[in-house]
């Protein structure tokens, strides 16, 4: 196992001459992370937060001689939430090259404000990390592999947002805390949402196709938005770090589903919270969709902290044959079925073994969940 962590990974980058970027929905754990790498010295860090209002007017016509005075004799500069602060990427760039003998770090909960104002000014200046809900892993190395798993179940209703996991007994009110307060205020502030109920309903018809192709034009429907405003607002919530999107692996075989996607929540405690169903996972009609949900957004975690640049599909055809998730790098293809329950038998469909019959094939249940998620 793997036992590295962004927390290591960011230690041995500090004083490196660039500013190091943490991305990653609110409430994930960002400022916790970076109180853990500051917890020995912590005296020497300067603090400031983009929600607050004098931090963002301070920002405002900064000079580099401003910076300094204000910066003073601190060797570490934090800034939460940096998204907020007007022209944030020119401010970032003007602390690393003015003021070099400073470590720079920024978060933000919002990639579609912080990653487009950063892009630009601080190329080749940064290190950029993205943080998700405690994986699965991180959830082991705190107890055990048998206790874990053991928890899997209650992890598919409940999620793991770290507020959720070390608030036992009380996950039901955190998370609609998190859906009401936090889940949209970095979006609804985004001058491309104007009609946040129609937003509420995309994530709500969203959270019913879990597992499910995925039509634009069927979620126009049921939403009341036209489809052009459906996959803007998609590519934003993308972004805001609540969902993602697998496309359809093909080779450009003429049976193979070629521009289809499927949509995850990157957790299902948020998936749950949304279409406002906490009933236990052994008792529910969804209990496949939670599952593979669950599965594949622990696999992206698994491959982001690994830095694994591996792309993910699911598989499909037009004879309606499907495998769950694949996985393809440097030309090798690892194709995956995700079954909850281990006594369910599953094998690569035909057409799937004669296309590509180099590809490995591995059925994932909850008996063998860790063969697909340690690090």
């Amino acid at each position: 196992m793997i036992k590295r962590s962004i927390e290591d990974n960011i230690k041995d980058q500090l004083h490196g001459g660039r500013a190091i970027i943490v991305m990653g929905a609110r409430q994930v754990g960002k400022t916790t992370l970076l109180k853990r790498v500051f917890a020995k010295d912590d005296s020497e860090v300067l603090w400031m937060s983009g929600d607050e209002p004098d931090v963002r007017g301070m920002f405002e016509n900064m000079t580099s001689t401003r910076l300094k005075s204000i910066i003073g004799n601190h060797r570490v500069v934090i800034i939460d939430e940096a998204q907020r602060i007007e022209d944030i990427g020119i401010k970032l760039k003007l602390i690393t090259d003015q003021i070099p003998d400073v470590q720079l770090l920024a978060t933000g909960s919002s990639s579609f404000e912080l990653a487009n104002k950063i892009n630009e000014p601080l190329t080749g200046r940064k290190w950029e990390y993205k943080l998700f809900p405690l994986s699965f892993t991180e959830l082991v190395n705190e107890t055990n592999l048998i206790e874990e798993k053991r928890m899997v179940p209650h992890r598919m209703v409940y999620g793991s947002y770290p507020d959720v996991v070390t608030h036992p007994g009380k996950e039901v009110a955190i998370l609609r805390e998190l859906t009401e307060s936090y889940l949209y205020k970095d979006i609804l502030e985004f001058d491309r949402i104007h009609k946040p109920e129609k937003l509420t309903k995309l994530l709500q018809a969203i959270a019913y196709q879990v597992g499910a192709e995925v039509s634009y034009n069927e979620l126009s429907l049921l939403c009341g938005l036209d489809a052009k405003t459906v996959a803007s607002y998609i590519s934003i919530l993308e972004q805001a770090y609540i969902i993602f999107r697998l496309g359809s692996f093909s080779r450009n075989l003429r049976n193979e589903l070629k521009h289809s996607r499927k949509i995850y929540f990157y957790d299902n405690g948020i998936r749950n919270a949304l279409i406002g169903n906490f009933s236990q996972a052994e008792n529910r009609t969804d209990v496949g969709a939670l599952f593979e949900n669950y599965a594949i957004a622990e696999r992206m975690k698994r491959k982001e902290y690994l830095m694994d640049y591996a792309r993910s599909w699911f598989w499909r055809n037009t004879n309606k044959q499907e495998i769950d998730y694949i996985e393809e790098k440097d030309d090798k293809i690892h194709a995956y079925e995700l079954k909850w329950n281990p006594k369910r038998k599953a094998s690569a469909p035909l057409s799937f073994r004669n296309a590509y019959p180099d590809a490995d094939f591995t059925v994932i249940n909850r008996d063998n969940i860790e063969d697909l998620l340690l690090y």
